[in-house]
């Protein structure tokens, strides 16, 4: 089935099933440029990225841990333990 039948479609509903072999079939630019019109429409897309514009988010980080090389080398050298008396 051809992409333009499916843009014709009465339910106005496409699944990735149905366009996925048509999107096989294109070129790798076509391809390039699909993946940039859907990365675009994402973007917009609110429900995707529900984050805002201007907020700050902090994230947690390993900076400013001290100590947490020590763990994770514990961590580690117990698990080489292991190994070696099993």
């Amino acid at each position: 089935m051809e992409i333009q039948s499916f843009l014709n479609d009465e339910k106005g509903m496409v699944t990735l099933a149905e366009i996925l072999p048509a999107v096989r079939k294109l070129p790798s630019i076509d391809k390039v440029k699909l993946i940039r019109i859907l990365a675009e429409e994402l973007e917009i897309d609110e429900s995707i990225f529900p984050l805002q514009e201007g907020k700050t988010y902090y994230l947690a980080t390993p900076y400013n841990t001290f100590g947490a090389a020590k763990i994770l080398m514990n961590a580690l050298g117990t698990s080489d333990e292991e190994k070696e008396t099993s």
